[in-house]
């Protein structure tokens, strides 16, 4: 499900509390909301929190573009998951790469940048694939193809 766009408008992917949070279409017309488990890296069901997304009634809501999304949700993995297997290898490979540039008290250099980008988008499909495998109804990895787009801000 690459297009998270509804005849609403009102899917998309989100920050809220700093959360990735995506807002899907269901097949019934409606709206359904997954949140980020950083326990897991799974999807856990949250429509208790769509209304309060969508019209940024209080708190910090952020939209955000499938490519940032993406990009947020290895973040969060990557820092709270651990475990063996190829994704684990990955996520220590971003994370050599954030300690050296912290300890070196700079920004990525652009080659670093593109690499963690792309071990990102890497890693999400990789860890999407493994969560469709074992069941879980918020897993999608096709968002990664989704087609970047830019950031705004809600709230």
């Amino acid at each position: 499900m690459t297009e998270v766009a509804d005849e609403s408008g009102l899917a998309g992917y989100y920050d809220y509390y700093r959360n990735p949070v995506k807002i899907v279409p269901t097949a019934e017309g409606g709206l359904t909301a997954w949140r980020l488990d950083r326990m897991t890296g799974g999807w856990r069901a949250a429509n208790d929190i769509i209304d309060e997304i969508i019209f940024a009634v209080g708190g910090e809501v952020f939209v955000r573009s499938a490519d940032r999304f993406v990009q947020r949700v290895e973040q969060v993995r990557g820092r709270y998951l651990r475990g063996d297997g190829p994704v684990f290898a990955l996520y220590e490979t971003v994370r050599a790469i954030e300690e050296q540039a912290v300890a070196e008290r700079r920004a990525f250099t652009p080659e670093e940048a593109a690499l963690v980008t792309g071990i990102r988008r890497r890693t999400f499909v990789m860890f999407e694939e493994q969560l469709q495998r074992a069941g879980d109804p918020g897993a999608d990895p096709s968002i990664a193809t989704a087609v970047p787009g830019s950031d705004t801000e809600r709230a």
